[in-house]
């Protein structure tokens, strides 16, 4: 993962870094807190919450890297 340091702060990836390490935190706590509620839709929902962050992430990584189409214009 690209460190926010590392670009100055007018930088766009100086925040998509920041961003996306928030991202994994979330991330892993709703992962954590599937095995914490015996509650089935609670489960489900901390599930895809992870998922779709995931997704949400990926964006980001492709907005740094001008891998897709949209971010290269």
């Amino acid at each position: 993962m690209a460190d926010p340091v590392q670009y100055s702060e007018s930088d766009p990836r100086h925040h998509t870094a920041k961003i996306k390490g928030m991202l994994d935190a979330l991330t892993e706590h709703l992962r954590e807190d599937v095995g914490k509620v015996s509650d089935p839709k609670a489960q489900a929902l901390f599930e895809t919450s992870a998922e779709v962050l995931t997704g949400l992430k990926t964006a980001y990584q492709h907005f740094e890297q001008r891998s897709e189409e949209a971010w290269r214009q």
